[in-house]
Order: structure tokens, then C-alpha cells, then sequence
């Protein structure tokens, strides 16, 4: 038996369709965050299946010290929410 679970509107496992989890590795900026999920959104919609949106706002596994880690907390959760 297969357990299922709801991750916001879309629910993994069971005989559900596969879903995508997908999304730019670190927010650059708003537009782009933008575009990329609503592309994401329509070629989900296009196959039938869901879409987990993910991007992150600061990542701290960087080679460099100097390399881009994003946005920030309060700047990458107001991108984050705009792509609900």
C-alpha cells in the first residue's frame, strides 16, 4: 500500500501522476522567478500533471564565498509568494 501526501494543492504517491518539483536553483530576481514558474506552470498543465515550484533564497553551498546565494529571507519569501 502507498502512502499519499498533499504538498499544497498537489498529492504524490497512490496511483496519482507524477508531479514535477521544479524551479531556478537560487532566486536571481522577481521577473525571472516569475517567468520560470508560470513556464513550468503551463508545460504541467499541458502534460496533466502537478507542479511543486521550488527555488531557494540563500544557498549557503557555494564553492566560492563570493558566489551569488540569492536574495535573502524577507526578499526571496515575497518572490516566493507572488508565484502562488
Amino acid at each position: 500500500m502507498t502512502q499519499e501526501i498533499a504538498i499544497g494543492n498537489v498529492v504524490l504517491g497512490g496511483n496519482r501522476p507524477l508531479a514535477l518539483i521544479a524551479g531556478p536553483c537560487a532566486i536571481e530576481d522577481e521577473g525571472l522567478t516569475l517567468r520560470i514558474a508560470e513556464y513550468l506552470q503551463k508545460l504541467c498543465a499541458e502534460l496533466g500533471i502537478g507542479l511543486i515550484f521550488k527555488a531557494s533564497y540563500d544557498k549557503a553551498n557555494r564553492t566560492s564565498v563570493d558566489s551569488y546565494r540569492g536574495p535573502g529571507i524577507e526578499k526571496g519569501l515575497e518572490i516566493i509568494n507572488k508565484v502562488k
